[in-house]
């Protein structure tokens, strides 16, 4: 029965059916949402004891990963925004349970609604008018291309 499902099971389906085949996610995206796991299940061996092997869906519950995703920012000095790829990791992968063992909607709903975190862009540098000016006299005007280029 799909509601009996144990957490390794759950994540190996996870990664091989919805990244690897539905999605077609990138290895990029792979590695990141794996590296997002590690750090999770050890994360409950340093606070609890308790070894990854053992883990359950049930001690993935939204406290628990709320204090990872702080300790990730407070002890490991992740910046908010990598804070923010690593829960999007934990939102899909949670979503996926949820449609595996919804016997568990109250423990997903908790974690789905942990938000991300604000932090501040960096402004994007625009061209000073000093700058515009250069790059329009590049172009030579004798030639269609360097006509077409000033346009």
């Amino acid at each position: 029965m799909t509601t009996t499902l144990a957490f390794p099971t759950l994540f190996e389906t996870f990664c091989t059916a919805r990244l690897l085949r539905q999605q077609r996610a990138s290895p990029h995206t792979i590695a990141s949402d794996r590296d997002t796991f590690s750090l999770l299940l050890r994360f409950p061996q340093q606070r609890l004891g308790k070894a990854p092997a053992a883990v359950t869906r049930d001690d993935l519950d939204a406290p628990v990963v709320s204090a990872f995703l702080d300790d990730l920012e407070q002890q490991r000095g992740t910046s908010a925004r990598r804070r923010n790829v690593r829960l999007a990791a934990l939102h899909a992968f949670f979503q996926y349970v949820a449609l595996r063992a919804p016997s568990h909607r109250g423990l997903i709903q908790r974690v789905l609604a942990i938000p991300s975190k604000r932090y501040d862009r960096t402004p994007i540098a625009l061209v000073t008018d000093g700058e515009i000016e250069a790059l329009v006299a590049v172009p030579d005007q004798h030639t269609w291309a360097g006509r077409r280029d000033r346009t």
